[in-house]
C-alpha cells in the first residue's frame, strides 16, 4: 500500500474540516444516493450503503439529508434522474497514471469537465484500459490503535484474511481483497477493535518514482481534479513518500 493508505486518511480528516461542506454533501450524498440504488435502501443489508452512511455520519451531514439521498437512490426522490458511475484514466504530469471515479446524472457533462480540467493543469485523459491495468480493487480499512496493541490489530487483521498492514500516527491500516472487506471489518469489531472507515479502492500494483517536488505536483492535481462536482475520487500510481506525507497533512 505504500503511502497511499495514509495519504487516504489524510483526504478524509481534511474532507471533514472542509471549509467548502456544502460541496462535500453534495458529493457525500450522491455516494449515499448510489450505493442505495445498487444495493437498496436498508445498510444493514447493503455493506456500501453502510459504509456511506458512516462517512457522512463523520463529516457531521444532518439525518434528514442523509435520508434524502438514499430515499432519491431508493426511487422515492423527485430530484432528477439516475446516477451513473464511469471510471475516467487520464495522465498527470512526468505521465504519472490517474484513475479518476465519477458519480453523474451526466456523463457528457462530466468528461467534459474532467477533460479541460486535466488539459489545463497539463495532463491528458487516456483510452480505456490505458491506466486501470496497473490498479486493483482491494479493501481498505483504518483501524485506530488507541489503547490497544498494534501489533495484536496486524496479527489479528493477518490471521483473518488481510493481504497487508501498515501503521502510520495512530492507526493500523489494513489491506484486503475486494471481496473480504465486509467480513474483515465485521471481524475485526467483534473482537474489539474500532474501525474509523472500510472502503473498496484502487490500488496500483506497481508504483511510480518520482522525487517530492514532482510527486507534490501530481498530489496538486489529483486535488483539483477532485474538486469537480461530478467526480468521487482519484487515484495516482506515483510513491508518496512519508516526508512528502508529512506536508500534506500539516
Amino acid at each position: 500500500m505504500a503511502g497511499h493508505s495514509k495519504w487516504a486518511q489524510i483526504k478524509r480528516q481534511k474532507a471533514v474540516t472542509d471549509a467548502k461542506r456544502g460541496r462535500l454533501f453534495t458529493k457525500l450524498g450522491r455516494e449515499l444516493t448510489i450505493a442505495a440504488q445498487q444495493g437498496g435502501p436498508d445498510p444493514s443489508a447493503n455493506v456500501r450503503l453502510e459504509q456511506a452512511v458512516g462517512r457522512a455520519k463523520a463529516a457531521n451531514m444532518p439525518r434528514p439529508t442523509i435520508d434524502r439521498a438514499i430515499q432519491r437512490g431508493a426511487g422515492g426522490g423527485a430530484d432528477g434522474g439516475r446516477l451513473e458511475e464511469l471510471v475516467y484514466e487520464g495522465y498527470a504530469s512526468d505521465g504519472a497514471g490517474l484513475l479518476i471515479e465519477v458519480v453523474t446524472d451526466n456523463r457528457n457533462r462530466s468528461v467534459a469537465e474532467v477533460r479541460n480540467a486535466l488539459n489545463r493543469l497539463g495532463g491528458t485523459l487516456a483510452a480505456a484500459g490505458a491506466v486501470a491495468w496497473q490498479f486493483e480493487t482491494r479493501g481498505a480499512i483504518d483501524v485506530p490503535i488507541g489503547g490497544h496493541d498494534a501489533d495484536d490489530i496486524e496479527l489479528t487483521a493477518i490471521d483473518l484474511g488481510a493481504l497487508d498492514v501498515e501503521r502510520s500516527d495512530g492507526f493500523v491500516h489494513v489491506s484486503t481483497g475486494a471481496r473480504d472487506l465486509a467480513r474483515v471489518k465485521t471481524d475485526l469489531q467483534s473482537q474489539g477493535f474500532a474501525v474509523e472507515s472500510a472502503e473498496l479502492t484502487m490500488t496500483p500494483t506497481a508504483t511510480m518514482q518520482l522525487d517530492d517536488r514532482r510527486a507534490a505536483r501530481v498530489l496538486e492535481i489529483v486535488e483539483s481534479i477532485e474538486e469537480l462536482d461530478d467526480v468521487r475520487r482519484v487515484h495516482t500510481n506515483v510513491e508518496i513518500s512519508d516526508a512528502l506525507l508529512a506536508r500534506v497533512g500539516s
